[in-house]
């Protein structure tokens, strides 16, 4: 049962000051998606949102946190409280839906809720008061899905103590968000009279107003500290000039001089701190009392403002801060240095690598900079802050760097994580010659410089992975791992990935399931969390095709939940892998859930916009086609397969690895479209000795099995999977065996051989049914499938039986009518005004003609006065009922249709 006092927005104190401006800011604005209020205690956070509400007629769900709501579960269960109790319908069934859901469905209940509001299409605001209370990371990445796929119209407002470690930075670029900060929260002259007059009951006269004003700079606060000290009563406030950069003289010279000796030296000694906890406090101080003054600081409102809700971490105000920086400074500058390389020893000492380098770099100690990169900065590249350091390296006075090579390699892995591969060569080489030098010259590092030259080979041989030299990469791989334990240099993981890599490249599956799962476990060991995430993710892509469905997905949870538990910082991008997320997208589309499998593309897709490394590309483009297949989205998934294939042409001197084939599943798309001699035109294209892994070669070969098949040729369709078979069974190729003998088993039927075929499709189905594969049934042909709705071995008792039998059904439904055999023909037939299955509307012939007048997307759009992207979906629902893929083929189906002239 829920406490619904949480979902009842406070009424308004009276004697309030309305805060008309900052209402104005809260107001729905597209693009925006959330406001964030943000400020200390006693900023009136609360009480700004709530005279807002009042006012807005929009509907609002409200909901009061308090330190019980920080687990995933409960959190949803009241978010979705707030909506029902708000009238959102459909929102008892998802709260009711979250209370049975267990880790893995709480994205699923989560997109539900944002499906929800997208069909209501009401403006909608939801309230989330006292945020600060909610600290659990998975509670804030859920949070950030949720924001990043909520539907225009919707505004979420946050009113919390502390900023949240959302991806705000993010968020801000693309203007989603309105942010009420202290500054906008101070008061105005009016609104410190009214202050003072009203909701303080104090008489005080306009000179006394206008002089607190200046000095406090609006800060309510400051204000309450003039009003209780009795300053704010008096008509002999002195006037005070005031810097608009830092807090005024007048608060600080009250709180600071007046406070106790122990207090105000406690102030100037932690200046230094951008963040200050007690262990940090008493290491500076040598003292073991901080803990105890923080929490005194704390009680007095002193401008501290607290990081967490159990006290441990703090922050002073940044003007505060300034203030007593700018006094400790001047006063004592030898105490204030030292004070300040403490800081920074600790930061580093206790994991907080990447602040205290920011405070070096503040103060531009380049040669303290240069030694704490040699020592951590590969750590911090593998963690996935390879751009931050190579932005330190550049940072560095040049000779800091040209003489040090363990900078100029770590240069060359920041290169690498950034998928600069081009410009790696020459850096090697001239690390090499630095290398013998040192050697040469008996320089003191000369025997660590040594231990750099298996990194070097590690390189080289992923630059070999390249230009596939597989034979290089693979004696460099061997070479290093012979090396590796006479190093000091933690290279393990990375060298087993490339191991992986090599096995996985030539189809020796076991072999690289083996080297993987060393590369994991080396890489945790290690302190490598992009290694783990690739390695692991590139395990769990191997055991999916290989058939072992729940390993792979087993597979891929404790990776995740092992970068999570170690390297999770929900204000920075969340690290994800590609292999990883496209497994967890193919698992979930081969369990016939395309909505979950979504929310693991949807973050690829973002790297495709923004431009990401090719083999990735291509990768991320061959799982969105094959979603967009299983889903009918045809042209949909041959956009995305035309790029990934032609992506992997061009650019394939840059891929580490052989990527998926995407022209296997081009051609199949070019089937269930009615075109097979596309599809055949599409692998004819191809040429074998483009694969090294069996794998793709297999999956080409079926492809042409398929078309084979489709042209009326069952015969040498079958001569094709006769010579797969028992290679695929013999190597545990387990989802190709599966296709394999459904191809064969269809071949057979078209060559009236019913009783073999039917053996053929027993087996796949038998394999099928062990591995738990579903969609793969349903994505064959037309005639295929009524083979196996007729397949007695389909039709016996069982839950995976069912469910397959009813997704062939709906597959059927989908198309119409169940399709035979002798109905596949080598051309879809011409299509006439009269047959076209769905009329063009006039929108769509609006684009069509200004596309014959060749104009582009976007100048469509200008002439439209729509958006691009709109202009993109009609394009989309142009070609698919046109049934073609390209402009030039529209135009012509136009002309045969009478919709242009000729």
């Amino acid at each position: 049962m829920q406490l619904t006092t949480k979902f009842l927005r406070p009424t308004s104190d009276p004697r309030a000051v309305k805060r008309e401006r900052l209402s104005a800011l809260l107001e729905p604005d597209s693009p925006r998606r959330l406001n964030l209020v943000i400020a200390p205690a006693g900023f009136g956070k609360t009480t700004l949102v709530a005279q807002w509400c009042s006012r807005s007629s929009s509907p609002t769900a409200w909901l009061s946190l308090d330190e019980h709501d920080d687990e995933p579960r409960r959190f949803w269960q009241y978010v979705t409280g707030a909506f029902e109790h708000a009238g959102l319908t459909g929102a008892a069934e998802l709260r009711k839906q979250l209370a049975h859901s267990n880790d893995e469905a709480f994205t699923e209940a989560i997109t539900g809720l944002i499906n929800t509001l997208a069909r209501d299409g009401s403006p909608w605001v939801l309230v989330l008061d006292d945020f600060h209370f909610i600290h659990d990371p998975a509670i804030h990445r859920q949070f950030a899905y949720f924001v990043d796929y909520l539907s225009p119209g919707v505004t979420v407002t946050l009113a919390s103590r502390t900023e949240p470690p959302l991806p705000l930075a993010r968020w801000r670029v693309r203007r989603w968000i309105q942010d009420i900060h202290p500054g906008l929260l101070a008061f105005s002259e009016d609104e410190c009279r009214q202050f003072f007059q009203d909701t303080m009951g104090l008489e005080i006269s306009e000179e006394d107003v206008r002089a607190i004003c200046r000095k406090t700079e609006g800060w309510v606060a400051a204000m309450q500290l003039s009003a209780l000290s009795g300053k704010g009563s008096s008509g002999g406030t002195k006037q005070i000039d005031l810097d608009e950069r830092h807090i005024s003289d007048y608060v600080l010279s009250e709180v600071l001089d007046q406070q106790p000796a122990e207090l105000a030296d406690f102030l100037l000694e932690t200046a230094c701190c951008p963040r200050l906890c007690a262990s940090l406090c008493d290491s500076i101080r040598s003292s073991d009392d901080s803990q105890e003054i923080l929490e005194k600081l704390l009680s007095q409102n002193l401008f501290l403002i607290p990081l967490d809700t159990r006290n441990e971490w703090f922050r002073y105000h940044d003007l505060f801060r300034d203030a007593l920086l700018l006094r400790i400074r001047h006063r004592q500058p030898e105490k204030a240095e030292r004070l300040w390389q403490g800081t920074v020893d600790w930061l580093l000492g206790h994991g907080h690598v990447q602040e205290g380098i920011a405070q070096i770099v503040h103060h531009e100690d380049w040669h303290w900079l240069a030694r704490v990169l040699a020592e951590h900065g590969n750590n911090l590249i593998h963690g996935g802050y390879h751009l931050p350091v190579l932005n330190w390296l550049d940072a560095l006075p040049r000779n800091l760097v040209t003489d040090n090579p363990q900078l100029q390699m770590l240069r060359i892995w920041g290169l690498f994580f950034a998928n600069r591969v081009d410009s790696l060569a020459p850096l090697l080489t001239s690390l090499e010659d630095l290398l013998d030098r040192h050697v040469a010259d008996s320089h003191p590092d000369a025997e660590g410089a040594l231990g750099l030259q298996s990194e070097i080979s590690l390189m080289r041989s992923y630059l070999a992975r390249t230009r596939s030299d597989d034979k290089s990469a693979t004696d460099l791989t061997r070479q290093v791992l012979k090396e590796i334990d006479h190093t000091r240099i933690p290279l393990k993981s990375v060298t087993y990935y490339g191991l992986g890599l090599d096995y996985y490249g030539k189809g020796e599956l076991a072999e690289a399931e083996d080297a993987l799962q060393s590369a994991v476990r080396y890489g945790q060991v290690e302190q490598k969390p992009s290694t783990v995430l690739s390695s692991g993710g590139l395990l769990a892509w191997i055991q999916y095709n290989r058939g072992d469905i729940d390993l792979a997905l087993d597979t891929c949870t404790d990776i995740r939940q092992w970068v999570d538990r170690h390297y999770a910082d929900p204000s920075q991008p969340r690290l994800i892998s590609c292999w990883q997320n496209s497994t967890l997208c193919e698992i979930h589309r081969e369990r016939d859930h395309p909505e979950l499998a979504a929310t693991h593309l949807q973050p690829l897709l973002e790297h495709v916009e923004r431009g990401t490394e090719a083999g990735q590309h291509v990768v991320i483009q061959y799982v969105r086609g094959h979603l967009a297949f299983s889903e009918g989205k045809l042209q949909e998934a041959i956009e995305a397969l035309e790029d990934a294939a032609q992506t992997a042409r061009k650019r394939r001197d840059q891929i580490l690895f052989e990527p998926p084939a995407s022209t296997a599943l081009l051609a199949r798309c070019y089937l269930a479209s009615g075109y097979p001699d596309k599809a055949r035109a599409c692998l004819d294209a191809r040429v074998d000795v483009e694969y090294t892994n069996p794998l793709n070669l297999e999956q080409n070969r079926i492809s042409e099995a398929r078309v084979l098949v489709a042209l009326g040729q069952p015969e040498r369709a079958q001569e094709i999977l006769s010579a797969l078979l028992q290679p695929a069974e013999r190597n545990a190729h387990n989802r190709h065996l599966v296709e394999i003998l459904l191809v064969y088993g269809e071949a057979l039927a078209l060559q009236d051989r019913k009783e073999e075929s039917q053996q053929m499709l027993t087996r796949a189905i038998t394999r099928a049914t062990e591995a738990g594969f579903m969609r793969l049934l349903a994505e064959e042909s037309p005639y295929l499938r009524s083979l196996l709705l007729s397949l007695p071995a389909l039709n016996a008792p069982g839950s995976w039986n069912s469910s397959v039998r009813a997704m062939l059904l709906k597959q059927e439904d989908r198309a119409g009518t169940t399709t035979v055999a002798t109905e596949v023909s080598p051309e879809r037939s011409p299509q006439t005004p009269e047959t076209l299955p769905e009329p063009l509307s006039q929108r769509e012939l609006e684009v069509l003609a200004l596309i014959h007048q060749g104009h582009a997307n976007k100048e469509i759009a200008s002439r439209m006065s729509v958006a691009p992207a709109t202009v993109k979906a009609h394009i989309r629902n142009l070609y698919g009922k046109l049934g073609v893929g390209r402009r030039t083929e529209a135009l012509a189906r136009a002309r045969e249709l009478g919709l242009l002239d000729n």
